[in-house]
């Protein structure tokens, strides 16, 4: 992913991208995105871009483990966090699910990140300190909740599921207030002018609902017209 690419992307929100890539393919049906809603600690932030560093965490109940060996996968957690190309974003899959308790992502944790050159997080499970996390790095999560529970590192650098979308480390994530997607490695080179024809079809029906005078018979002469440019 080049510069110009990265700037686009990051222009644009996932919903934007998601039908951008359908563009891309030529059809319908791309279904790499998440389900259900998710909280933004920064709606207005944008969109976050950049290749996945996964793990997988838990903080219901207390770490199995021998002290040493905990401590040993956090900070293998945080050397893969602060290791490999960016633009990046850690995609943290908590284990706990829906009963989630351990806020993973306040503001020490999120700054931490943030120093590392990692653009956001994208988790399933719990933020907090909402009025202190650092600005320039979104979280979107699962839930906001007050403790840390007995939150600990399971995994490092292994594919997780967040949203009922599954990543693996490296894939290329587009996220924002919407959800996430994965970007098909064989649509990246293609998804600048596909997001372009998209925003260019879409102006022929955008420009003459907002025009003076809109009724029926303009909208059915623009939808023609935007069906024949989509082809």
């Amino acid at each position: 992913m080049d510069d110009t690419l990265h700037a686009l992307l990051r222009a644009v929100d996932t919903p934007t991208v998601c039908n951008a890539i359908e563009v891309a393919e030529g059809k319908r049906g791309f279904d790499r995105f998440t389900r259900g809603t998710v909280l933004c600690s920064d709606p207005d932030a944008g969109a976050v871009v950049g290749f996945a560093r996964t793990a997988k965490i838990a903080g219901a109940l207390p770490p199995e483990g021998a002290p040493e060996t905990v401590r040993a996968i956090r900070m293998d957690y945080y050397r893969h966090m602060a290791s490999g190309p960016l633009p990046a974003l850690a995609v943290i899959e908590d284990l706990d699910g829906k009963e989630a308790v351990g806020a993973y992502w306040g503001e020490v944790n999120a700054t931490v990140h943030k120093g590392f050159g990692l653009c956001g997080a994208l988790t399933n499970g719990v933020m907090r300190d909402l009025g202190d996390l650092p600005k320039g790095f979104p979280v979107i999560a699962g839930s906001v909740g007050p403790s840390h529970g007995f939150v600990h590192v399971r995994e490092v650098a292994t594919p997780v599921t967040v949203f009922g979308l599954t990543i693996s480390d490296g894939d290329l994530v587009h996220a924002d207030r919407h959800g996430a997607l994965v970007v098909p490695k064989d649509c990246i080179d293609g998804l600048a002018d596909a997001i372009r024809k998209m925003q260019e079809t879409e102006q022929i029906v955008l420009s003459a609902a907002r025009a003076p005078g809109f009724n029926f018979q303009a909208f059915e002469e623009a939808w023609a017209a935007f069906e024949r440019a989509r082809v």
